[in-house]
């Protein structure tokens, strides 16, 4: 019975699956790490083709970290940003290109004020051409600034949402939000670093 209902509704909705098929194919994902994921959302989320951000922790080894363990250094993972992006509207290079401009590539410490393993900056390739274009993207960095870059690329391995209140913080807490990103020297380094690049 169940098989005669499922193709009843094929045969008279045939577009349904190919509907779904179409809109995921229009979606991918990129994950980078660049210290403070509250800091990372909002350059990305004001791109066009940008169809949401989630900030999480990505590349350690514990399963369902919260915050407390991240911050604490000691579960191998990052801060991190998945970007889920329509490649149609807007390119995996262009995603790179507004990283790189949202981070200090040469801290190898952590980025800004925060330091340690799990504020490193780090682009997480989810195949080949991300990897490719992370690489070719590095070195033409390393030209730009004429300096070694700390930031690394690695192979994804995981992604685990942060905790409810860490989404849309520049949001949901703005005053917050500009104080830490006054404090932490963000901005004044930023603008260091790639004022005449």
């Amino acid at each position: 019975m169940k098989k005669l209902l499922i193709l009843t509704l094929v045969f008279l909705f045939p577009n349904i699956g190919r509907a779904e098929m179409i809109n995921e194919a229009k979606q991918e994902t990129a994950v980078f790490a660049g210290g403070c994921f509250w800091c990372m959302e909002k350059p990305f989320d004001e791109l066009d083709g940008v169809i949401a951000t989630t900030s999480g922790y990505a590349g350690g080894h514990t399963k369902n970290p919260t915050y407390e363990q991240v911050s604490a250094g000691v579960t191998g993972h990052m801060e991190s940003l998945q970007i889920t992006y329509d490649p149609n509207k807007i390119t995996y290079q262009k995603l790179l290109e507004v990283f790189w401009k949202n981070i200090d590539p040469l801290d190898d410490k952590g980025q800004f004020c925060d330091k340690g393993e799990q504020y490193k900056s780090m682009i997480f390739y989810k195949n080949e051409q991300q990897k490719r274009e992370a690489e070719k993207s590095l070195e033409d960095v390393e030209k730009k600034l004429g300096a070694k870059i700390t930031t690394h690329i690695t192979a994804f391995s995981n992604f685990y949402p942060a905790e409810e209140y860490h989404q849309d913080y520049y949001k949901k807490n703005p005053i917050r939000y500009k104080f830490y990103r006054y404090n932490c020297g963000r901005d004044a380094r930023l603008e260091e670093i790639w004022k005449t690049k």
